[in-house]
């Protein structure tokens, strides 16, 4: 009795007018809008902590050599790169979201079966209160796995990396939130020395999720590129 040979199944057509567009350049934007939000997280980090050993210099009594100016200047180097880091993520979400939308609008190209969300989820789950925090995660892996060379494969690419970042950006946000309302609320040294170790701390956190970011997006991107200069894949049969 003699069997059929086995073939792989063909990938859909993507839908009429769809086509591949570069997301290299936005990736260098995300890129450097990232490596600026790391330099805003080390300005806010030398603030804090020039901020906590002010409070320790008044805790252990050193009333004699304070100055008013300096604890003037480092209340102003605490608003001011909460300012800066305002304006570093508004960019960078924006030119972000550029990006993610570009990425996602590819991957209908390359295998749109494995897309569970429209490519316009790609921008507006980033609005939708607590569903951002997990949709755009989604949305992320949908598209690694259409941008792999084999986008039916069992295992995604570079999923440990999307979940780091991922995990990371989401822990940062809420400690962020949190450490900044601790801050807001400060009045006494003690209170104003802790919060301030707090928001250092939130830094260093928020400056890590930047860096596995840049990662992600370049990982990303690399593969979209790399898999658009190969070419359509026949199936073999």
């Amino acid at each position: 009795m003699t069997h059929a040979p086995m073939s792989m199944p063909v990938p859909p057509m993507p839908a009429p007018g769809r086509v591949l567009r570069s997301p290299v350049g936005l990736c260098h934007a995300v890129t450097a809008l990232l490596g600026f939000v790391i330099v805003v997280d080390l300005l806010i980090l030398a603030a804090s902590l020039n901020m906590r050993a002010l409070m320790d210099e008044v805790a252990s009594g050193g009333t004699v050599d304070f100055d008013e100016g300096e604890a003037r200047r480092a209340d102003l180097a605490m608003a001011g790169t909460s300012v800066l880091y305002l304006v570093a993520m508004v960019a960078t979400a924006t030119v972000f979201i550029i990006w993610f939308h570009r990425v996602r609008q590819n991957a209908d190209v390359f295998a749109p079966d494995t897309q569970r969300r429209t490519a316009g989820w790609a921008i507006g789950a980033w609005f939708i209160p607590l569903a951002n925090l997990w949709i755009p995660r989604g949305i992320a892996a949908d598209v690694l796995r259409a941008s792999q060379s084999n986008p039916y494969a069992g295992a995604v690419r570079y999923i440990g990396l999307l979940n780091a970042w991922w995990g990371m950006w989401v822990w940062a946000a809420v400690f962020d939130r949190y450490a900044s309302k601790r801050y807001s609320k400060a009045q006494d040294v003690d209170a104003i020395h802790d919060a301030a170790g707090l928001v250092a701390t939130g830094a260093g956190f928020d400056l890590v999720a930047a860096v596995l970011a840049i990662l992600f997006v370049r990982r990303l991107t690399a593969a979209q590129h790399n898999k658009a200069l190969a070419g359509p894949v026949m199936p073999k049969n």
